[in-house]
């Protein structure tokens, strides 16, 4: 019976194999390629915005696409013309001979909706000319880009889709991670003598609990240190708070994922940002990885809290 290690593995495989080395965006103005495009990118693609297709291959190789890197590119193209999909079905046969998978992505939405968008954003229709409707422009635009839909390999009607819906669906067709690993996670400490920090979406102020400041044999030592971690975690005030403080991330967080939010910083902040700081954001950051998010943990203000505290010791002055 294959274990967790070779089920993950052969999950991965089959990712790979599904997720196509270029994805070509078209579809109608108005039915969020725009929005697409910025959900390939936050999925880690190379992305350009209304690139002739006859320029696919020569930018695949640009940015080393077939390096085996394991970069994937997203590209939208205007195929409103006959002779841009004749360079588009030329594209995709260049690419299969370079042995690059391409899948062409067709995003739509009624008519109604199209209008009611442009209507609302006040926008010219790119296709309409001077005295043509918002509605006839629309209308000559499908005409123009029905081949274009009926070679898509994937078509989304975003007519009632909410971005993150459009995100969610875009994940799951074309993406190599979880929704859970494209919310990129920031976890940090930080110091309050040394300034709040503008960019937390979360902030947890950890001054309540016991300080090991107060202990001489750990003053000059940090958060990192088993010592001072042990001291940090290891009574009751910490243990009922992060009990509580961990539930409250298992809520929140699945609902930062179903709204399509692409990163996440979490602040956790003690006086100096050198003791109990570090020790909460470490242990935040090791339960969130354990939930299968993708966490990058840093401590703003330690190196500065750890020369101000040699500087202490050697002058013996704190």
């Amino acid at each position: 019976m294959p274990d967790e290690t070779t089920g993950q593995t052969m999950r991965d495989a089959e990712s790979r194999d599904r997720v196509p080395d270029i994805v070509i965006i078209t579809g109608m103005s108005g039915s969020g390629r725009t929005q697409a495009l910025h959900c390939f990118e936050d999925m880690g693609y190379f992305c350009i915005d209304n690139l002739p297709p006859r320029l696919v291959p020569q930018l695949a190789d640009l940015v080393g696409i077939n390096s085996g890197v394991g970069r994937h590119l997203a590209v939208t193209c205007d195929l409103r013309s006959q002779g841009l999909f004749d360079e588009l079905t030329d594209t995709i046969r260049q690419l299969g001979e370079h042995e690059l998978s391409c899948k062409l992505l067709f995003l739509d939405a009624s008519d109604e909706v199209l209008m009611r968008r442009y209507n609302e954003n006040r926008r010219r229709h790119p296709l309409a000319v001077p005295g043509e409707s918002v509605e006839h422009a629309i209308k000559r635009e499908r005409r123009q880009l029905k081949d274009a839909r009926t070679m898509a390999d994937l078509v989304i009607d975003t007519s009632r889709m909410r971005t993150a819906s459009l995100r969610a669906r875009l994940n799951a067709a074309f993406s190599e991670l979880t929704e859970q690993q494209l919310l990129d996670v920031n976890v940090f400490s930080f110091g309050f003598k040394h300034g709040m920090p503008s960019e937390a979406d979360l902030m947890i102020d950890v001054r309540f609990l016991p300080n090991p400041f107060y202990d001489p044999e750990m003053r000059h030592l940090t958060g990192n240190d088993e010592k001072v971690a042990r001291f940090v975690m290891d009574n009751k005030i910490t243990r009922d708070f992060m009990d509580a403080w961990l539930r409250l991330l298992d809520v929140a967080m699945p609902g930062y994922v179903a709204e399509g939010k692409a990163r996440l910083s979490i602040a956790v902040g003690c006086t100096g940002g050198q003791h109990r700081s570090v020790a909460i954001a470490n242990a935040t950051a090791a339960h969130l990885k354990a939930q299968g998010y993708r966490v990058n943990l840093f401590h703003r203000d330690l190196p500065e809290a750890v020369a101000a505290a040699a500087q202490d010791a050697a002058t013996g002055e704190r």
